[in-house]
């Protein structure tokens, strides 16, 4: 994969990032999670440069994203939310209504009170509803009870929705009925935007699908410990930061 300089010279760059754990700490109140103001600056940098775009790629409802994100109608940031399901483009005056299949939504409608039923009592864990599916929490509950929801809701999920997509990440087990992935997601916009050359950076598992499928002229990013397939690892979203910030300076400097 490429180096940060040769990267900062490709002809057309995007930059594609997840947000939770990547440029905002990870929090117990997924709402209130905001990007750190180092990173900010070093993606606002970017987005001022020519030939040059920034993307947030997250797990996260674009409606959601939108918010921890603090986006708004005249952001240059590009957003791809709910693994890349739903998008939204600078220049875009509304944001996108992504009909979803009648028989699906209303099979979500109905498993969403159903999962939190079965969570109730749990300490610690509860079910987000998702745009097309549902996600489980336990980053507040003790390990054997967040083993017990895990157990309850996959048996659930196995008997009504078989054929939804399962993803795990950090503390969190999500199903959805669309199976768009962070590396689908890349490659939309790496072929809308004309990219020549990717930087993808994230902290979590669904992340790897992305930074496997990045190319020689791209270079991955992992935010934290752990292995991954990203070829360059920083500590944590300051480090990523400073590492964006160079990104930027080197791009001016072409």
């Amino acid at each position: 994969m490429s180096d940060l300089e040769s990267l900062a010279r490709t002809p057309r760059l995007l930059v594609a990032l997840d947000f939770d754990g990547t440029l905002s700490p990870l929090v117990d109140e997924p709402m209130s999670a905001r990007m750190i103001p180092a990173a900010r600056r070093a993606l606002d940098a970017l987005a001022a440069l020519p030939a040059t775009d920034v993307a947030l790629v997250s797990g996260r409802s674009l409606a959601d994203l939108r918010v921890i994100s603090e986006h708004t109608d005249d952001s240059l940031f590009h957003l791809a939310g709910s693994h890349g399901a739903e998008t939204w483009h600078p220049g875009a005056r509304e944001m996108p209504d992504d009909a979803a299949d009648r028989a699906d939504r209303a099979l979500l409608d109905e498993l969403v009170p159903e999962a939190e039923r079965i969570v109730a009592d749990i300490e610690g864990a509860w079910v987000e509803p998702k745009a097309f599916g549902l996600g489980l929490h336990t980053r507040l509950a003790q390990a054997d009870a967040a083993q017990t929801a895990q157990h309850d809701i996959d048996a659930l999920m196995a008997e009504r929705a078989p054929d939804w997509r399962r993803r795990t990440g950090r503390d969190i087990l999500e199903f959805a009925f669309r199976h768009e992935g962070k590396d689908q997601a890349v490659a939309a916009l790496r072929e809308r935007l004309g990219a020549t050359g990717v930087l993808f950076a994230g902290d979590d598992v669904t992340d790897e699908d992305a930074l496997r499928a990045l190319g020689d002229d791209d270079l991955g990013v992992h935010v934290g410990a752990g292995d991954s397939a990203a070829s360059v690892s920083v500590e944590d979203p300051e480090a990523l930061a400073a590492l964006l910030d160079r990104l930027a300076g080197l791009r001016a400097e072409r």
